[in-house]
Parts: C-alpha cells; sequence; structure tokens
C-alpha cells in the first residue's frame, strides 16, 4: 500500500497520541473527520493499522527477563511445536526463522531460575530436538515504526 505525506501525518499521530479523538486528529491535521476516518478505515483495511491497544509492559507486570530462544525442531513438526508454543504464556513471539534453528521466540520471566524453568518446558514438547537461549541485557532501540513511516512518507513526496 502506498502511503502519502497525509497517512505519515496520521500515523505519527497516532503513534505519539493514541488515546485521542478521531475529532481532535483531523482538527489537529486540518481535515475533515470524514476525510480522517476514512483514510484510518483504508489503512485497517488493507493492514497497516493492525491495532489499537494499549502496549503492555512485562518488566512492569513482574517478568523483567528477556530472552531469545532458538528452537530446533524435527523435520516435519514445525507446525505442531508452534501451536504447541502458544500454549506457554512467556512466549510473548515466536517466528519461524532461517539460519540457525527453526524458531525464534521471544520469552519473558520473573527471573533466571523462572527463564530455566521456561526452556525446560520448551525442551520437554514433542518435536523439540534443542534450544539455545540469548539473555537480552538492555534495550538499546525499542520496538519503532514512526521512523520507517516517515522514511516512506518522506519518499511519496518525492
Amino acid at each position: 500500500m502506498a502511503v502519502d505525506e497525509l497517512d505519515t501525518r496520521i500515523l505519527r499521530l497516532l503513534l505519539e497520541q493514541p488515546r485521542t479523538s478521531v475529532r481532535e486528529y483531523a482538527r489537529i491535521l486540518g481535515v475533515a473527520r470524514g476525510t480522517l476516518q476514512a483514510r484510518l478505515d483504508r489503512m485497517e483495511r488493507e493492514g497497516v493499522i493492525t491495532g489499537t491497544g494499549p502496549a503492555l509492559s512485562p518488566v512492569a507486570l513482574g517478568h523483567p527477563v528477556l530472552a531469545f530462544v532458538h528452537i530446533e525442531v524435527t523435520q516435519g513438526r514445525l507446525d505442531e511445536v508452534g501451536d504447541a508454543l502458544a500454549a506457554v504464556p512467556e512466549i510473548v513471539e515466536a517466528f519461524s526463522i532461517t539460519g540457525g534453528g527453526d524458531l525464534l521466540t521471544r520469552v519473558v520471566a520473573r527471573d533466571n531460575a523462572h527463564l530455566e524453568d521456561v526452556i525446560q518446558k520448551l525442551i520437554s514438547l514433542p518435536g523439540v530436538v534443542r534450544t539455545r537461549t540469548e539473555v537480552a541485557l538492555r534495550e538499546r532501540v525499542p520496538h519503532r515504526l514512526l521512523p520507517l513511516v516517515e522514511s516512506i512518507g518522506r519518499t511519496a513526496r518525492k
């Protein structure tokens, strides 16, 4: 989907002021509320905007340890293992990957002992051959999309 300059401005507001009303966004941007709503609807329909819920902090929820666990899976069991991962609440994301392993999971835990318990649970899943864990020490660049959106918006202007 092509994102133009107005879309970029809308997305910036959504990211920077997520609790503002559509009417207020329209006023800030100097566009009609109907125009703004049509743009939002289109971006939702085309998958640019995928959610509007609050961003939650695992740290504030008592899970300050973050680790990335690579999982090697028995050939032909990827879907089965992927489905089993969904039942582990400490796994907040899981991706099929290329390279060293078949799956990459983002895991949160209360402490290192809890992380070890989660890893042991993963190792015991049918189809899991081995795991490799990397513990994150500090977040250097938080999850963000605004720089990408702005880059795309600048390209659209040219």
